[in-house]
């Protein structure tokens, strides 16, 4: 497993994010895992992501990604 100790900020252009947006984790520990963007933290390199499960993260802005248009829900 690799160790994240570098937190600069590596987001691509145009990748502001809005309350609602379906996001991705594109980085760090939990890459690949779905959700919901609510809004940045008040250090607004942090947000609060509603994951598919129902359970709010916050992760940083800098791991997010947005998803793909057509994500297929899972099925319980």
């Amino acid at each position: 497993m690799q160790e994240v100790t570098n937190m600069k900020d590596e987001r691509r252009e145009g990748s502001t994010f809005r309350e609602g947006d379906q996001v991705v984790l594109d980085h760090g520990t939990y890459q690949g895992t779905l959700g919901v963007f609510l809004h940045l933290n008040k250090d607004v390199n942090w947000a609060d992501i509603a994951q598919r499960n129902g359970s709010l993260w916050s992760h940083p802005v800098a791991w997010l990604a947005h998803a793909p248009a057509a994500v297929p829900a899972v099925a319980n």
